[in-house]
């Protein structure tokens, strides 16, 4: 599908004879070397870094992990051969909820942490512009675009609520969650000393003194050119004995995930975005964490440790040593890509990330009035189930 931008770009009116942009969408197994190329480029210049966007993650997830093929991985570019602008897969969902409601959703599996496309900076406005009048042609498109972990006040954010006011709607956020983040401009002593609290901190001392006494101990930390495979193949054997194991969520417990793993970090190790990490005990591994490095931001993508060693917090350990991140003149900030509340890591980080889930209408007037109808219920199911304010306590007479 090829559009005709009727927006400004920067803030600057495009003539109607510019270059039109091409809204495509592609086959994740069968690009061409040279739209493989512009997608790799385009992570290199997004607006918001997200490695799950990006192709080593997810053209492979995509293959492994939508067995249904109901993705649909968007491209907008700027003309039939000119530079992408942005890239995002989106898939029809025939519920919403319970409900059955026909929309779209911006495609995401369990393990993908964040939910913003990748946008050249600069282009935010025009990419949303672009999509969501490509969705309102679309006839598998329906009702709404639901987009998951978008980041709180970013420049996607913010274009997107620009753009959506500019069609005559209003952005629904329909989920709010904060995660724990690591931006700081302390030294790693400094954040230590200044995060954890001084009884927390003489307690890990004990517990690394203990360990230290079971045998010797080393942190280790992949470097490029050394084999991947044994680290991968730690990594998941040391997550399948513990919980995730058992509770059958494990990456090794299915043989799609598993796959996905492998290929991912062989993808991030070739494109210099994998920085993975051990503690070790006379060799053996006893906490393993999977860093994403992709400037000006990182995210903590995976980490395991041995359940038979809890009593010395090895993960806790592991990640004292992992905020020398801090000290990379790459990376501003890390993102956890936590649960909220995570006991561990929010004892350790101090900075959080706020995530939202947001609605958009699409213009159709049977659409627009779907999304009103709805939007009505979920305001009034929100406020039915928050709780009520404590009443206050009679004061006695003084």
């Amino acid at each position: 599908m090829t559009v005709h931008p009727a927006f400004p770009i920067n803030g600057v009116a495009v003539p109607a004879d510019a270059a039109p942009l091409t809204v495509r969408v592609v086959d994740p197994l069968a690009l061409s070397p040279p739209l493989a190329e512009a997608w790799d480029r385009l992570a290199a210049e997004a607006s918001e870094p997200n490695p799950f966007a990006e192709r080593w993650c997810l053209q492979s997830a995509l293959h492994l992990l939508d067995p249904d093929r109901r993705a649909r991985l968007i491209l907008v570019r700027d003309g039939s051969d000119g530079p992408v602008i942005g890239v995002m897969p989106l898939a029809p969902a025939a519920h919403y909820g319970r409900l059955p409601l026909r929309h779209v959703d911006g495609w995401a599996h369990p393990n993908h942490f964040h939910g913003a496309p990748l946008v050249r900076a600069g282009f935010e406005n025009l990419f949303w512009s672009i999509l969501l009048g490509w969705c309102d042609a679309a006839p598998w498109a329906k009702t709404l675009l639901h987009l998951p972990r978008l980041t709180e006040d970013g420049p996607l954010h913010r274009a997107l609520i620009d753009v959506v006011r500019m069609r005559g709607g209003e952005v629904e956020v329909v989920h709010r969650e904060e995660r724990a983040l690591l931006e700081s401009d302390l030294s790693p002593d400094a954040y230590w000393e200044a995060a954890v609290r001084g009884k927390k901190r003489k307690e890990l001392r004990r517990q690394a003194n203990r360990l230290a006494e079971q045998g010797a101990v080393a942190f280790r930390r992949w470097q490029a050119g050394e084999p991947l495979d044994p680290w991968i193949d730690a990594f998941l054997d040391l997550e399948a004995r513990g919980w995730k194991g058992r509770a059958g969520s494990a990456l090794a417990s299915h043989g799609d995930t598993e796959a996905w793993f492998r290929a991912i970090l062989t993808g991030a190790a070739d494109a210099g975005k994998l920085d993975l990490r051990a503690l070790d005990l006379d060799g053996r591994p006893l906490a393993m964490l999977v860093n994403f490095l992709c400037p000006p931001g990182g995210f903590s993508f995976k980490t395991a440790f041995d359940e038979d060693y809890a009593r010395f917090s090895p993960g806790v350990l592991l990640q004292q040593a992992n905020l020398d991140l801090l000290e990379d003149g790459r990376i501003a900030w890390v993102d956890s890509c936590a649960a909220p509340g995570h006991p561990m890591i929010d004892s350790v980080w101090r900075e959080r990330r706020h995530l939202l889930w947001v609605n958009v209408p699409l213009s159709g007037a049977a659409d627009r009035l779907r999304f009103t109808i709805l939007t009505k219920l979920e305001r009034g199911w929100r406020r039915w189930k928050r709780p009520a304010p404590a009443a206050e306590e009679p004061q006695d007479p003084a």
